[in-house]
């Protein structure tokens, strides 16, 4: 059977900071991000994006300090929990995922508004594709459809003090990277992902890597700087992004009190003084 797709494109990152929005937009504003106003979900939660160029980062909660969570997102702890790819037909997505042996749920739509740069207002739209969670990680996996990419994807919200620029990594630890290697392979084909010596599966994303890492190694590789897993088996640890220039994102963290490691390629902010996500800069 062909793959589904030659090649996976990740679309977004997810980072839950349940009723703490405003605490959290404060923690990426001080690690240099831009963010754009909030929005609003007709699905009943809220959000602030930090756009970068064809990819992004989503603040996902809810703007009433005690307020109900969506019933989806209520059982995730404060963290990095959404990994999120992209498609062009989220229905026909759904179709062949299901063919697969796949287990996706329905395409489902849903919208909010956007309060653009030049006072004006629109609905951005999306389709989603769900991965039934027992299958995935203890996390969201799912693919996005933009509507309307325009009023995502702005240059007036892509530019950002610390520089980034791009997602280049990401990673999870699990405990077993080869059921993850099976899931992939059954959605993307043999090729699709590879296995290091090390034990971690690989999946090229174009520019951006996803790596399926056991615990063992998350631990040697992050040390202090991993996040609490409250509760998460699988879990998404680790964002590293490209920026423009390491020394001018450097003056960033400094000029906000964040300490930040040097580490081979980059910089590392470890997660518990982020958003419970250990964030890399490189270039």
């Amino acid at each position: 059977m062909a793959p589904l797709s030659d090649r996976p494109v990740l679309d977004h990152l997810v980072i839950d900071v349940r009723d703490r929005m405003a605490a959290g937009a404060a923690r990426l504003a001080a690690l240099g991000f831009q963010l754009t106003p909030m929005g609003r979900h007709s699905l009943g939660s809220a959000n602030h994006l930090a756009v970068l160029a064809e990819d992004y980062l989503e603040l996902l909660g809810t703007d009433v300090p005690g307020g109900a969570l969506r019933p989806d997102i209520a059982s995730y702890p404060i963290g990095m929990n959404g990994l999120v790819f992209r498609t062009a037909d989220a229905e026909a997505l759904s179709a062949r995922l299901v063919a697969r042996g796949v287990p996706a749920l329905p395409a489902q739509s849903f919208h909010r508004p956007v309060e653009l740069p030049d006072g004006g207002r629109e609905d951005a739209r999306f389709r989603t594709v769900r991965m039934d969670r027992a299958a995935a990680f203890d996390g969201r996996l799912y693919w996005c459809e933009h509507l309307t990419p325009q009023h995502v994807w702005r240059p007036e919200w892509q530019r950002h003090p610390n520089g980034a620029q791009s997602i280049a990594r990401v990673l999870l630890a699990v405990r077993d990277p080869e059921r993850q290697a099976a899931m992939v392979r059954r959605i993307h084909g043999e090729a699709a992902v590879t296995i290091a010596p090390d034990g971690r599966a690989r999946l090229p994303c174009g520019p951006v890597l996803v790596e399926f890492a056991p615990h063992a190694a998350v631990a040697a590789e992050l040390g202090a700087a991993a996040p609490d897993p409250a509760g998460r088996g699988d879990h998404l640890v680790l964002v590293s992004l490209r920026v423009r220039d390491l020394a001018a994102t450097a003056a960033v963290l400094r000029a906000a009190g964040i300490a930040a490691e040097t580490v081979p390629g980059g910089l590392r902010v470890a997660a518990e003084s982020t958003l419970n996500v250990a964030v890399d800069f490189t270039t």
